[in-house]
């Protein structure tokens, strides 16, 4: 069967969950994003601009925190992948991070004046951990929760209302803070204080809210430690990985130069500039759901290489973007984040059915460890857009304090540093899914068979599957 064909409606039917269990699981991504955007666009820009930490500092900081953390992802995978306990698998993990995520946050965002590198190094490691369990328990969950071909596509889409709330919430909070008197450091720190407040609400909602069942493992299949090498160096593992780190790194490098190449190439002031970022959620909500659409009907290998394409033509709208005129650069980053809802949800889901490939092999849980294996190339691509980008600006002779007057050549330098990155690398990690084999029918036939052991299992062990 061709890997653009429709799932056959039973499949599409089987395990279909409603729009509302959905939503609900959702909830625990709002403070997720609103971290990710907040520390992707204005946090480094705040501790430059107002903490004044040079950016050499701030690209090695976020350099050495992300080779650092690379390798917890893999350990709390594992981690998760075998806890059992009365509270669910992956869901003890969830609560576990909101603590973690709270300090972190209050400890950056409310950071004093001239910080240290070891300061910025220790609390980002923290933040980080603390992204990293709420990520890879959200992620694997929601594999687990969304079981058909076709509904994890759909469960990605749903999900981006919630997406883009927190990211509106997120990006106006500087803008309010202005009207109201405040500074752009207030601003900044507002966005703390709504991470803060929201994480134990939107997380404990989702934890209280949504089932989740824990697949049995499979009968006579003992643990072998050559399994995880064998899933590590699975061509389809490695694919999305590789890709992974090309589709972060691609936005990556244009969110962490998105305000300097916004305010001084286009003219836009800075609250301008970031109130901007809500046409790219806006975009994001309405591709999400044709993107889903269209993966019924051409795949969802061939829909990340169209989201891929759009993406990278989009990049170059900004040229026709000119003395900060709001309604073209609203029309351009709508287009870009139209085009990236496409491959996240196709990335999420394509690894989800990956994770139920390796199940029925090895009859043991790897979703965490697949989604860790993700979400580590992802960190590889954050410390290498923050380690080059800011560099090489300096390089440039660029400056970013406020105020501060930039040379022609720097501006030059900035702008196709802004062009060149993103798209070589989006393009890139579009290439990595040409071939792929895992087609709906071929899934469909891998859930039946799991689902088959998995009541088998249940009944021998006298549990009812699912609970």
């Amino acid at each position: 069967m061709d890997q653009g064909a429709a799932e056959p409606l039973a499949g599409d039917m089987r395990g279909r969950l409603s729009f509302w269990t959905m939503l609900t699981f959702t909830m625990a991504n709002l403070p997720i994003v609103a971290q990710g955007i907040a520390l992707l666009i204005f946090l480094p820009r705040y501790f430059a601009s107002h903490l004044h930490v040079s950016l050499v500092v701030i690209g090695a900081a976020f350099a050495v925190v992300r080779l650092i953390d690379i390798g917890v992802d893999p350990l709390l995978g594992v981690l998760m992948d075998r806890t059992r306990t009365s509270l669910g698998r992956y869901r003890v993990w969830l609560l576990a991070g909101i603590p973690i995520l709270m300090v972190s946050v209050w400890r950056l965002y409310f950071a004093p004046d001239g910080i240290s590198m070891g300061y910025l190094v220790g609390w980002l490691l923290a933040l980080y951990l603390a992204t990293s369990i709420l990520s890879l328990a959200y992620a694997a969950w929601g594999a687990n929760l969304a079981t058909a071909y076709h509904e994890r596509t759909r469960l990605g889409a749903i999900a981006q209302p919630v997406t883009m709330a927190a990211g509106m919430i997120i990006i106006f909070l500087p803008a309010l803070s202005k009207s109201l008197g405040g500074t752009d450091a207030q601003g900044v720190q507002a966005m703390g204080a709504f991470i803060i407040v929201a994480a134990p609400i939107a997380i404990g909602f989702t934890a209280w809210r949504t089932p989740e069942r824990v697949a049995p493992q499979a009968a006579g299949l003992a643990f072998n430690a050559l399994d995880y090498w064998r899933l590590i160096t699975r061509p389809a593992v490695l694919r999305l990985s590789l890709a992974a780190m090309a589709l972060s790194l691609g936005p990556g490098w244009q969110g962490a130069l998105y305000l300097f190449f916004a305010n001084e190439i286009l003219g836009f002031s800075i609250p301008v500039a970031a109130g901007l970022v809500g046409a790219g959620l806006i975009g994001g909500a309405v591709g999400a759901p044709l993107f889903a659409l269209i993966s019924r009907r051409i795949g969802k290998p061939r829909t990340l290489m169209v989201a891929t394409t759009t993406y990278s033509v989009g990049m170059f709208s900004f040229l026709l973007v000119h003395d900060g005129n709001v309604l073209s650069g609203a029309l351009v980053l709508g287009l870009l984040g139209f085009a990236q809802a496409g491959w996240l949800i196709m990335m999420g889901a394509m690894m989800a059915d990956v994770g139920d490939d390796v199940r029925l092999e090895q009859g043991r849980e790897r979703m965490g460890l697949l989604y860790s294996l993700v979400t580590g190339a992802t960190k590889i691509a954050g410390a290498l857009a923050f380690a080059v980008s800011y560099p090489l600006l300096a390089a440039l002779g660029f400056r970013p304090g406020e105020g501060a007057a930039n040379s022609h050549q720097a501006l030059v330098g900035l702008e196709l540093a802004y062009y060149i990155g993103p798209v070589c690398f989006v393009m890139l990690g579009g290439l990595c899914f040409i071939g792929w084999r895992l087609t709906a029918e071929q899934h469909g036939e891998i859930r039946r068979q799991l689902d088959a052991r998995d009541a088998a299992q249940s009944d021998a062990m006298g549990v009812p599957f699912p609970p």
